[in-house]
């Protein structure tokens, strides 16, 4: 296959799956398998890591104006009640340095869970079937409907479950931020914009931190070529991202999560059937 269109497919399954609780991760690898590209390649495996910028770029771009809200009202908030540490913009930061350290010293057990498809399978039925309870048992009665109003609590134990998505690759990070957050009150759409935002510094660092690793560990240097092919996967990434995100904001409010519970545990046993 021609290596421009394996980039853009890839491009569109980063954006179709990033930030949709199917978990990215398991789609890509399984992507990367069924287009026969060489995994043990370590510039496909920083093309996989590096296109999630284009990801992170369209939350940005999609939620700018909440961002530059929050700029503006740290630390009071809107009401200005709040204090610097339990302002939305350290309550992410929060989440993300609980999240961030576990997952540095786990970096070696992950890369190897990476590899490991039948642990993939498995972490995707075992998370559609969390989502799906979860979603079910704490939807009707949140505490908490914006995260203007999360506490430190709150934030704390959203960073601790996505250390399990970290860990467990097919997991989700999405899925994990989003359940943590129901099973702590938050109503959907606000368990759902929290882990959009925390999306942005748990991406930026995980991605700065693996080109780094790249830069280290690979003698080579890029072509011309290989550079062209990430502009398209992260062009891709960027365009199919942004629409995703304005489609998942309002189909959750009417529709919750249990569909993509279902679509989960179906993918994760076509995986294991597959094996």
């Amino acid at each position: 296959m021609n290596e421009y269109v394996a980039a853009a497919i890839i491009g569109v399954v980063e954006g179709l799956t990033e930030f949709l609780p199917v978990s990215s991760t398991a789609h890509i690898r399984i992507t990367q398998d069924l287009l026969r590209l060489p995994l043990d390649d370590e510039y496909w495996k920083m093309f996989s890591i590096v296109i999630q910028l284009g990801a992170i770029l369209s939350v940005v771009c999609y939620f700018s104006k909440r961002i530059v809200q929050f700029l503006r009202s740290f630390p009071g908030g809107e009401s200005g009640r709040r204090r610097w540490w339990n302002h939305p913009l350290s309550l992410v930061a929060i989440s993300f340095v609980v999240t961030a350290i576990p997952c540095f010293l786990l970096d070696k057990f992950i890369g190897e869970m990476l590899e490991n498809k039948t642990a993939i399978g498995i972490a995707l039925i075992v998370g559609g079937v969390v989502m799906w309870l979860v979603d079910k048992s704490f939807s009707n009665s949140p505490t908490t409907h914006d995260i203007e109003g999360m506490t430190l609590r709150q934030s704390v134990v959203i960073g601790l479950s996505q250390i399990f998505a970290a860990a467990f690759p097919g997991t989700s990070r999405s899925m994990s931020t989003i359940a943590g957050g129901q099973i702590m009150g938050l109503s959907r759409s606000a368990a759902l914009e929290f882990s959009f935002f925390l999306s942005i510094p748990v991406m930026i660092a995980a991605t700065s931190f693996k080109l780094l690793q790249f830069a280290v560990q690979s003698p080579a240097e890029i072509s011309l070529h290989q550079w062209q092919m990430l502009a398209v996967g992260f062009a891709i990434s960027f365009v199919v991202a942004l629409a995703v995100i304005v489609w998942f904001m309002t189909w959750v409010k009417k529709h919750g999560f249990v569909p993509f519970a279902i679509y989960r545990i179906a993918a994760g046993l076509i995986v294991l059937l597959w094996l």
